[in-house]
Protein backbone atom coordinates (compact mmCIF):
# COMPACT_ATOMS: atom_id res chain seq x y z
CA UNK A 1 0.00 0.00 0.00
CA UNK A 2 1.21 3.51 -0.49
CA UNK A 3 1.04 6.71 1.74
CA UNK A 4 -2.05 8.94 0.17
CA UNK A 5 -3.32 10.35 3.36
CA UNK A 6 -1.09 11.64 6.21
CA UNK A 7 -2.77 12.91 9.53
CA UNK A 8 -0.43 15.35 11.51
CA UNK A 9 -1.78 15.35 14.97
CA UNK A 10 -0.69 17.84 17.39
CA UNK A 11 0.76 17.04 20.12
CA UNK A 12 1.61 19.87 22.41
CA UNK A 13 5.70 20.30 20.89
CA UNK A 14 6.10 23.98 21.06
CA UNK A 15 10.22 24.20 19.73
CA UNK A 16 10.70 23.65 16.27
CA UNK A 17 7.84 21.58 15.49
CA UNK A 18 9.43 18.61 14.40
CA UNK A 19 6.52 15.86 13.88
CA UNK A 20 4.80 19.04 11.73
CA UNK A 21 7.87 19.65 9.70
CA UNK A 22 8.41 15.77 9.30
CA UNK A 23 4.82 15.31 8.20
CA UNK A 24 4.81 18.24 5.50
CA UNK A 25 8.35 16.17 4.18
CA UNK A 26 6.63 13.03 3.60
CA UNK A 27 3.23 14.30 2.24
CA UNK A 28 5.99 16.49 -0.17
CA UNK A 29 7.37 13.11 -1.08
CA UNK A 30 5.08 10.87 -1.61
CA UNK A 31 2.66 13.24 -3.48
CA UNK A 32 0.19 12.39 -0.44
CA UNK A 33 -2.59 14.48 1.03
CA UNK A 34 -2.06 16.35 4.65
CA UNK A 35 -4.53 16.68 7.53
CA UNK A 36 -3.08 18.96 10.73
CA UNK A 37 -5.43 18.05 13.43
CA UNK A 38 -5.58 19.60 17.09
CA UNK A 39 -8.79 18.43 19.18
CA UNK A 40 -11.04 21.58 20.85
CA UNK A 41 -10.30 21.07 24.72
CA UNK A 42 -11.79 24.25 26.44
CA UNK A 43 -11.67 23.86 30.33
CA UNK A 44 -11.83 20.17 30.82
CA UNK A 45 -8.46 19.99 32.75
CA UNK A 46 -9.92 22.85 35.64
CA UNK A 47 -12.52 19.98 36.77
CA UNK A 48 -9.13 17.72 37.39
CA UNK A 49 -6.69 20.27 38.69
CA UNK A 50 -8.74 23.15 39.97
CA UNK A 51 -11.33 23.99 42.73
CA UNK A 52 -14.90 23.30 41.02
CA UNK A 53 -15.93 27.13 41.68
CA UNK A 54 -13.86 29.43 39.74
CA UNK A 55 -14.88 33.42 38.70
CA UNK A 56 -16.64 33.89 35.21
CA UNK A 57 -13.62 35.67 34.60
CA UNK A 58 -10.97 33.15 35.17
CA UNK A 59 -12.76 31.05 33.09
CA UNK A 60 -13.28 33.25 30.28
CA UNK A 61 -9.55 34.18 30.06
CA UNK A 62 -8.53 30.66 30.02
CA UNK A 63 -10.96 29.82 27.52
CA UNK A 64 -9.50 32.32 25.80
CA UNK A 65 -6.27 31.12 25.96
CA UNK A 66 -7.33 27.62 24.66
CA UNK A 67 -8.53 29.49 21.53
CA UNK A 68 -5.19 31.00 21.17
CA UNK A 69 -3.64 27.76 21.19
CA UNK A 70 -5.84 26.74 18.29
CA UNK A 71 -5.24 29.61 16.34
CA UNK A 72 -1.42 29.63 16.79
CA UNK A 73 -1.79 25.81 15.92
CA UNK A 74 -3.58 26.16 12.58
CA UNK A 75 -0.83 28.78 11.50
CA UNK A 76 1.85 27.25 11.99
CA UNK A 77 0.16 24.41 10.17
CA UNK A 78 -0.56 26.32 7.19
CA UNK A 79 2.82 28.19 7.13
CA UNK A 80 4.67 24.90 7.02
CA UNK A 81 2.20 23.96 4.12
CA UNK A 82 2.86 26.63 1.89
CA UNK A 83 6.82 26.07 2.44
CA UNK A 84 6.75 22.78 1.46
CA UNK A 85 4.87 23.68 -1.65
CA UNK A 86 1.65 21.50 -1.10
CA UNK A 87 -0.79 23.84 -2.28
CA UNK A 88 -4.86 22.11 -1.85
CA UNK A 89 -3.35 18.73 -0.35
CA UNK A 90 -3.66 20.56 3.19
CA UNK A 91 -6.19 21.50 5.48
CA UNK A 92 -6.42 21.60 8.89
CA UNK A 93 -8.77 20.30 11.26
CA UNK A 94 -10.57 21.57 14.39
CA UNK A 95 -11.73 18.48 15.75
CA UNK A 96 -14.85 18.04 18.26
CA UNK A 97 -14.37 15.50 20.68
CA UNK A 98 -18.25 15.33 21.10
CA UNK A 99 -19.09 15.12 18.09
CA UNK A 100 -16.68 13.66 15.95
CA UNK A 101 -15.25 11.56 18.68
CA UNK A 102 -10.94 11.09 20.22
CA UNK A 103 -8.90 11.81 17.71
CA UNK A 104 -7.62 7.61 17.85
CA UNK A 105 -11.20 6.94 15.90
CA UNK A 106 -10.56 9.81 13.56
CA UNK A 107 -7.07 8.71 12.24
CA UNK A 108 -8.50 5.30 11.59
CA UNK A 109 -9.75 6.94 8.18
CA UNK A 110 -5.90 7.85 7.47
CA UNK A 111 -2.89 5.72 6.04
CA UNK A 112 -0.16 7.15 8.47
CA UNK A 113 -0.33 9.43 11.58
CA UNK A 114 2.64 11.78 12.20
CA UNK A 115 2.97 13.23 15.47
CA UNK A 116 5.80 14.98 17.70
CA UNK A 117 7.08 14.01 21.52
CA UNK A 118 3.54 14.61 24.00
CA UNK A 119 4.97 16.88 26.12
CA UNK A 120 1.83 16.36 29.03
CA UNK A 121 1.45 19.61 29.97
CA UNK A 122 -1.31 20.50 32.01
CA UNK A 123 -2.99 23.01 30.01
CA UNK A 124 -1.85 21.40 26.24
CA UNK A 125 -3.30 17.87 27.66
CA UNK A 126 -7.00 18.76 26.47
CA UNK A 127 -5.89 20.00 22.74
CA UNK A 128 -2.82 17.89 22.20
CA UNK A 129 -2.78 13.97 21.35
CA UNK A 130 -0.71 10.85 22.94
CA UNK A 131 0.96 9.05 20.78
CA UNK A 132 1.00 5.58 21.78
CA UNK A 133 -2.81 5.63 22.50
CA UNK A 134 -3.12 6.78 19.03
CA UNK A 135 -0.89 3.58 18.16
CA UNK A 136 -2.98 1.37 20.67
CA UNK A 137 -6.27 2.44 19.55
CA UNK A 138 -6.19 3.52 16.09
CA UNK A 139 -5.20 0.66 14.27
CA UNK A 140 -3.19 2.72 11.98
CA UNK A 141 0.42 3.12 12.23
CA UNK A 142 1.92 6.13 13.85
CA UNK A 143 5.15 8.06 13.34
CA UNK A 144 6.61 9.81 16.63
CA UNK A 145 9.26 12.62 15.74
CA UNK A 146 11.11 13.33 18.62
CA UNK A 147 11.69 16.65 20.19
CA UNK A 148 14.20 18.51 18.14
CA UNK A 149 14.66 15.80 15.37
CA UNK A 150 16.17 17.96 12.25
CA UNK A 151 14.27 16.32 9.04
CA UNK A 152 16.58 14.69 6.61
CA UNK A 153 16.24 16.04 2.67
CA UNK A 154 16.91 12.67 1.46
CA UNK A 155 13.95 9.95 1.46
CA UNK A 156 16.72 7.29 1.39
CA UNK A 157 17.02 6.02 4.95
CA UNK A 158 19.11 3.45 7.20
CA UNK A 159 16.23 2.03 9.11
CA UNK A 160 16.31 -0.38 12.30
CA UNK A 161 13.57 -2.99 12.47
CA UNK A 162 13.03 -4.29 16.30
CA UNK A 163 12.41 -7.83 14.78
CA UNK A 164 10.86 -10.57 17.57
CA UNK A 165 8.53 -12.33 14.92
CA UNK A 166 5.34 -11.46 17.15
CA UNK A 167 2.47 -10.14 15.57
CA UNK A 168 2.49 -6.24 15.52
CA UNK A 169 6.44 -6.11 14.66
CA UNK A 170 4.96 -8.21 11.46
CA UNK A 171 2.48 -5.61 11.54
CA UNK A 172 5.04 -2.46 12.04
CA UNK A 173 7.00 -3.68 8.99
CA UNK A 174 4.20 -3.66 6.50
CA UNK A 175 3.13 -0.29 7.59
CA UNK A 176 6.56 0.75 6.74
CA UNK A 177 6.16 -0.99 3.27
CA UNK A 178 6.02 2.55 1.54
CA UNK A 179 9.02 4.06 3.34
CA UNK A 180 11.60 0.66 2.73
CA UNK A 181 10.38 0.47 -0.72
CA UNK A 182 12.55 4.24 -1.15
CA UNK A 183 15.75 2.76 -1.22
CA UNK A 184 16.23 2.08 2.62
CA UNK A 185 18.96 -0.27 4.18
CA UNK A 186 17.48 -2.55 6.58
CA UNK A 187 18.86 -4.08 9.83
CA UNK A 188 16.41 -6.31 11.40
CA UNK A 189 17.09 -6.69 14.52
CA UNK A 190 16.61 -9.26 17.07
CA UNK A 191 18.06 -9.27 21.08
CA UNK A 192 19.04 -12.49 22.15
CA UNK A 193 17.79 -14.63 19.82
CA UNK A 194 16.53 -14.86 16.19
CA UNK A 195 13.18 -15.82 15.32
CA UNK A 196 11.91 -18.37 13.49
CA UNK A 197 11.55 -17.58 9.41
CA UNK A 198 13.44 -14.50 10.07
CA UNK A 199 15.56 -15.56 6.90
CA UNK A 200 11.68 -15.90 4.87
CA UNK A 201 11.01 -12.15 5.56
CA UNK A 202 14.38 -11.18 4.19
CA UNK A 203 13.39 -13.15 0.98
CA UNK A 204 9.98 -11.50 0.97
CA UNK A 205 11.44 -8.07 1.39
CA UNK A 206 13.80 -8.41 -1.11
CA UNK A 207 11.16 -9.26 -3.43
CA UNK A 208 9.96 -5.78 -3.02
CA UNK A 209 13.19 -4.74 -3.47
CA UNK A 210 14.18 -3.75 0.46
CA UNK A 211 17.75 -4.61 0.93
CA UNK A 212 17.61 -6.02 4.22
CA UNK A 213 19.94 -7.88 6.84
CA UNK A 214 18.95 -10.21 9.98
CA UNK A 215 21.19 -9.16 12.78
CA UNK A 216 20.97 -10.66 16.56
CA UNK A 217 22.70 -9.14 19.10
CA UNK A 218 23.02 -9.92 22.76
CA UNK A 219 20.99 -7.78 25.61
CA UNK A 220 22.83 -5.47 27.29
CA UNK A 221 20.45 -3.80 29.52
CA UNK A 222 16.83 -4.07 28.95
CA UNK A 223 15.79 -4.45 25.02
CA UNK A 224 14.88 -1.15 24.82
CA UNK A 225 18.89 -0.07 25.72
CA UNK A 226 20.05 -2.62 23.63
CA UNK A 227 17.79 -1.45 20.28
CA UNK A 228 18.66 2.08 21.35
CA UNK A 229 22.54 1.17 21.59
CA UNK A 230 22.64 -0.35 18.43
CA UNK A 231 20.68 2.73 16.69
CA UNK A 232 23.06 5.10 17.81
CA UNK A 233 26.06 2.84 16.69
CA UNK A 234 25.11 2.29 12.95
CA UNK A 235 23.58 5.76 12.88
CA UNK A 236 19.88 4.78 11.58
CA UNK A 237 17.54 7.62 10.97
CA UNK A 238 14.31 5.27 11.85
CA UNK A 239 13.31 2.66 13.91
CA UNK A 240 9.90 0.07 12.96
CA UNK A 241 9.17 -1.26 15.77
CA UNK A 242 5.60 -2.89 17.20
CA UNK A 243 3.70 -1.08 19.94
CA UNK A 244 2.33 -2.72 22.99
CA UNK A 245 2.63 -6.73 22.66
CA UNK A 246 1.49 -6.64 26.03
CA UNK A 247 -0.96 -4.85 27.49
CA UNK A 248 -1.44 -0.97 28.02
CA UNK A 249 -1.88 -0.67 31.43
CA UNK A 250 1.16 -3.23 32.18
CA UNK A 251 2.97 -0.76 30.22
CA UNK A 252 2.01 1.86 32.26
CA UNK A 253 2.94 0.37 35.48
CA UNK A 254 6.24 -1.72 34.60
CA UNK A 255 7.33 -0.27 31.07
CA UNK A 256 8.59 -1.95 28.15
CA UNK A 257 9.94 -1.44 24.81
CA UNK A 258 8.09 0.69 23.13
CA UNK A 259 7.55 3.34 26.00
CA UNK A 260 11.43 3.20 26.90
CA UNK A 261 12.20 3.72 23.53
CA UNK A 262 10.20 6.56 22.91
CA UNK A 263 11.33 8.12 26.12
CA UNK A 264 15.28 8.03 24.53
CA UNK A 265 15.33 8.03 21.01
CA UNK A 266 16.71 10.48 18.88
CA UNK A 267 15.67 9.54 15.73
CA UNK A 268 11.63 9.11 14.85
CA UNK A 269 10.33 5.68 15.50
CA UNK A 270 7.09 4.21 13.69
CA UNK A 271 4.90 2.00 15.84
CA UNK A 272 1.74 -0.36 14.85
CA UNK A 273 -0.18 -2.51 17.23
Amino acid sequence: MSIKSILCAYSGDPSKGSGLRHAGRLAKRHGAHLTGVAKRGGIGFLHRQLPAHLPGQVIAQLDANGQKTMADTKARFLEMAVEEGLGDRAEFVELDPKANGPIASFARTFDLVVIGHHLGAVYEDDYASNPDLIALRSGRPVLVVPERHEVPESSVADVLVAWDGKRAATCAVAAAMPILKQGAKVALLSVSRTPRNTDWLVQTLSKHRVVATAVTVDQNGSVAETVLAYSKSKEVNLIVMGAFEHSKFSHDIVGGATTDVLRETQVPVLLAH
